[in-house]
Order: structure tokens, then C-alpha cells, then sequence
């Protein structure tokens, strides 16, 4: 709750007895508004503040900002290239095939012009045109019976064994099935509507607890690849991706996190969102590469791998200075960070890393802005009799925003000297994105079990997909039991 001040009220007649007192409590009256005007104006500026926040110019997400969403404003420089495919682009568009399925033949029977017959006449070329189409499916039954034999020695009946996999009177078949998680897991259709497009596809719509039983087997099939992912990404990957996002399960309030790299994605589900979920999870303790993040406080607990901070969230923290609060340095530390990412690109294409005069002169700008940013907002000298006030103690947004600059210079500009580490956390956001869009579309998971065979065959998913495998046929060799395992991860795997 925010402090209110008490208000002073006086009366005409209070004001002027104070009036009749002398200079000395018309001071102590006008110092006593003077504070109370600062504390008004202090805690308008926070909510002004609070209200200005959106996705463009904070880390709030864009489902925060409402049905009034800002005017997008993009963070990306403009390239200079003409829109559309560019050259060399080798395009996409639908070819005729040499070998048609099917070839249907229009006769010409008669001439339009005078009405004779032409069906005997032989034809002097053809026009051709291509239909691509599907043609009706249904679903193929097919029935296994297994001999019994009566033995001619020891009369007893022996029964050929059913193929592995075959284990009911009755049940789907694997590429059904895998079909049936696709749509649910993948693209988050809903249970009811899973079993509605099967019935219009095929004429044959399996229940919402089958999907269900489905998926619990296949979240058992693939955790022998999800567990290798987990490894990889602790002990192997050079540049691991970090991010967090709520989640209800069984309407409470619970959180995903994800780790995750150019080839691996690996999510977990934790009732707590800090360093507790963290340990529990298990990757950041025991991370042997690079963390990427957005800076958050429990990120920092961990001090035995190294660490490199977001700079698309910095791009956006400095736009809300320059529109609140009229930073001439927020906006020059923005080009700052924009002309290192080109030099880097352009680095990257040439396979050549950036010349140390170069780099020298990137972090002179850069210490020189930080240092701009300090005398236009200079800190508050400590007072040496004033008693000692527990928390941090009270700043501005631009002085905390220069501070934390200044304090995490290292981690700011780590992307600078080491092709491996990425300008911004985009991969992780990339990867949490679409577990927002099944909140989005389900709203909540009715078990915790649900919500961890959720994110297990997802992680299985967003890996699969990384690595250039369809989806669909990943999905049914795990039903088989031959899921698809990760590549080992190296730094090739990774930015740079």
C-alpha cells in the first residue's frame, strides 16, 4: 500500500492566528505544505509511472496491456531492403508433377463455331491443368488373429504371440494416436474439438479420456529423451536461454520455467517462481554454460556459471526514461547498444571477431553515457547522522536504471565478446510464447499431473522441431518406443 501523507487543513481564521504568531510559524506552516507536496507529487509520479508501463516500454508482457494497446513501436532499425522476398530468395509456389495420380481426359465433341462433329478427330495437343487434392480417408481395421495349436507330444495349446503393441481386444493404432496428441499438445486444440475433427475427417471421433490416456503414455515414451535434453542443456550447452511465465493449475497460480538453446527445449512446472522452483528443477545449480536472462533477482543466487543480461528488455526500460522522464542519455545509451548489435552481425558474417580498438571505444561510449546519466541525476550524499533505514534506499528510475548499468557493465555487454552469447533472451521468450497460447486457449489445468505431462511432451515437441524432424512422425516413433533423442550439443549448435 502506498504511503498517504496526512493531509493539513486549515481554516481561514486557523491561518491567520498562525499569521499573528510571527515569521517563525509561518515557516514551520510553509516547510510542513512543502513536504506534503513532495510526497503528493512523489507518489502521482509513481502512478503515472505505473500507468505508462505497457509491453513496448517495460518487461510487461503484451497480454497485459488490454483491450488499449499502444501503437507498436519496433525495436528493430529499418534495413533499407525493399519489402517482400529479396534476391536469391528461390520462393515457394505449387508445381505441376510429371506423374499425376489420376488423369482425366475433356473430349471436344463438336466445333462451336459451325457444329461439326469432332469426336472421331484425333486431338493436336493438349491443354493441361493440376488439381491437388486429398482423397476421402477413413480408418483402416485391421485384424490380428493369433493361431492356437494343440501340441501332438504333450497336448497342450500353444498360442502364436500378437505383435508388440498389440495388447487389447480392441484399440487405436499408433499414427492415430500420435494424431490425436498433435493436435491437443502441438497446436492446442481443445478435447472436445480433437474428437470433433476426427469425426468430420474420418467418421470416427475417439473420447475425450482416450486423448487423455493417449498422452499419458507418450509423456512416459519420450521421457527418455527429455531427460537426455535436461542433461545436455545442464552440462553440455555453451548459451542456455532462461524465462518463467504463470500458469493455473487447478486454479491456482503456479509457474512454468523453461530452459532452452537453438536445438533444445526443455519445461518444467513448480509452484514457486524463485530460487526454490530453481533447485528443485535442477539445471541452474549445477549449469556448467552461460545463463541468459532478464535480470531477475533469483538468477543471481546462482554464482557458479557465468551470466548475460537481456538487451532487448534494457531497450525497452530505456524507452519508458525517454518518454517519462526526458533522458537525453537514455536515448543515446539505445543507439549505443543498436550499433554494437550491427557491428557484431556484421562480424559474424565476415567470421571475423570486432578489433580491440573497436571494443575499447564501444565501452568508452559506453561509460561515458553512464556518466552523462549520473550528473543530470546525481545520487543523494549519504547523511552521516541519519539513522540507518532498512531496504534500498529511496532512488529515481533513471538513477536505479544507471546503477544497475553501471554494476552490470559485464553482463550488459557480454554478447560483444563472444559470438556464442546473443544481444537479447528472444529464444526463451520464443519458447515460453506458446505456453501463454495455451493458457490463452485452456485457461487452467484441472491436475498437476496434466500440466507436468504437458510440458514434458512439449519439451519433446519444441526439440524435435528445433533439430528439423516432422513433428507427426516424431510423435508416433515415440508411441512405437524409438523416440527421437536429442544431438549432442556443442557450441556449433549455438549462436555465432
Amino acid at each position: 500500500m502506498l504511503f498517504m501523507p496526512k493531509r493539513v487543513e486549515l481554516s481561514q481564521a486557523e491561518i491567520r492566528a498562525i499569521y499573528a504568531q510571527g515569521e517563525e510559524a509561518v515557516v514551520t506552516l510553509v516547510e510542513k505544505l512543502l513536504a506534503q507536496i513532495s510526497d503528493l507529487t512523489e507518489r502521482v509520479q509513481k502512478l503515472e509511472d505505473q500507468i505508462a508501463k505497457n509491453s513496448n516500454n517495460s518487461g510487461k508482457p503484451p497480454s497485459s496491456d488490454g483491450l488499449k494497446k499502444p501503437q507498436p513501436k519496433s525495436l528493430r532499425q529499418a534495413s533499407g531492403k525493399a519489402s517482400g522476398g529479396q534476391p536469391g530468395h528461390a520462393g515457394e509456389t505449387l508445381k505441376m508433377v510429371s506423374e499425376p495420380d489420376y488423369v482425366e481426359i475433356h473430349a471436344v465433341e463438336s466445333c462451336p463455331h459451325c457444329q461439326m462433329d469432332l469426336s472421331e478427330i484425333e486431338p493436336t495437343s493438349y491443354r493441361v491443368r493440376q488439381v491437388f487434392d486429398l482423397p476421402p480417408v477413413t480408418i483402416e481395421v485391421t485384424e490380428h488373429q493369433a493361431e492356437i495349436k494343440a501340441c501332438p507330444v504333450c497336448c497342450k495349446p500353444v498360442e502364436a504371440p500378437f505383435p508388440a503393441g498389440v495388447t487389447q481386444p480392441t484399440q487405436y493404432g499408433p499414427r492415430l494416436c500420435a494424431q490425436a496428441v498433435y493436435l491437443h499438445h502441438y497446436h492446442f486444440v481443445p478435447l472436445e474439438r480433437t474428437s470433433e475433427i476426427f469425426a468430420d475427417f474420418y467418421g470416427h471421433s475417439p473420447s475425450e479420456g482416450t486423448i487423455v490416456n493417449v498422452a499419458e503414455r507418450l509423456s512416459k515414451q519420450v521421457l527418455p529423451a527429455v531427460d537426455a535434453i535436461k542433461r545436455q542443456l545442464t552440462t553440455q550447452a555453451p548459451v542456455v536461454h532462461l524465462d518463467e511465465t504463470g500458469m493455473r493449475v487447478e486454479g491456482r497460480l503456479q509457474w512454468v520455467h523453461s530452459a532452452s538453446s537453438a536445438t533444445l527445449t526443455y519445461y518444467d512446472v513448480h509452484p514457486k517462481r524463485g530460487h526454490a522452483a530453481m533447485d528443485d528443477i535442477g539445471i541452474l545449480p549445477n549449469l556448467a554454460g552461460l545463463a541468459v536472462h532478464d535480470d531477475w533477482k533469483p538468477y543471481w543466487r546462482y554464482t557458479d556459471c557465468a551470466h548475460s543480461l537481456c538487451n532487448a528488455h534494457h531497450l525497452r526500460r530505456l524507452r519508458f526514461l525517454v518518454e517519462r522522464y526526458e533522458q537525453e542519455w537514455a536515448e543515446e545509451m539505445s543507439q549505443l547498444l543498436c550499433e554494437m548489435k550491427t557491428a557484431i552481425d556484421q562480424a559474424c558474417q565476415t567470421a571475423l571477431p570486432l578489433a580491440s580498438a573497436q571494443l575499447a571505444l564501444f565501452e568508452k561510449c559506453y561509460d561515458e553515457i553512464v556518466a552523462s546519466g549520473f550528473d543530470l541525476n546525481p545520487m543523494p550524499p549519504p547523511e552521516p547522522d541519519a539513522p540507518q533505514k532498512r531496504g534500498r534506499p529511496k532512488r529515481t528510475p533513471p538513477q536505479n536504471f544507471l546503477l544497475h548499468l553501471q554494476q552490470r557493465k559485464k553482463e550488459t555487454l557480454a554478447f560483444l565478446y563472444n559470438p556464442n552469447i546473443p544481444f537479447d533472451n528472444n529464444q526463451a521468450e520464443r519458447d515460453i510464447r506458446m505456453i501463454k497460447v495455451k493458457q490463452k486457449v485452456s485457461g487452467t489445468f484441472r491436475s498437476q499431473d496434466g500440466a507436468r505431462r504437458f510440458c514434458t511432451i512439449r519439451s519433446y515437441i519444441s526439440t524435435v522441431r528445433k533439430n528439423g524432424h516432422p513433428v507427426l512422425d516424431a510423435l508416433v516413433d515415440a508411441l512405437d518406443g524409438h523416440p527421437i533423442m536429442p544431438p549432442n550439443h556443442t557450441a556449433s549448435d549455438s549462436y555465432g
